[in-house]
């Protein structure tokens, strides 16, 4: 049985669904570090090709669309 604290639907939630919550937190927090992490690396890059400087443009938005749908 799981450890409740109130019974289903008056908003306490278990133990176990407050460390898979804090799990999922968890993850998104590393996930949005590593993100912001590939972004810096590529703001930081200096390029006068312009294929090159189009393909970091390309990963640059793709990087903050994600960065977007996390939150």
């Amino acid at each position: 049985m799981a450890n409740a604290l109130e019974h289903p639907g008056s908003g306490l939630m278990t133990e176990e669904g407050r460390r898979a919550a804090e799990q999922h937190r968890a993850a998104q927090a590393r996930q949005r570090e590593s993100l912001n992490l590939q972004r810096e690396n590529i703001l930081s890059q200096r390029t006068s090709n312009p294929a090159r400087r189009t393909a970091l443009e390309a990963a640059l938005a793709q990087i903050e669309a994600q960065l977007h749908s996390l939150g």
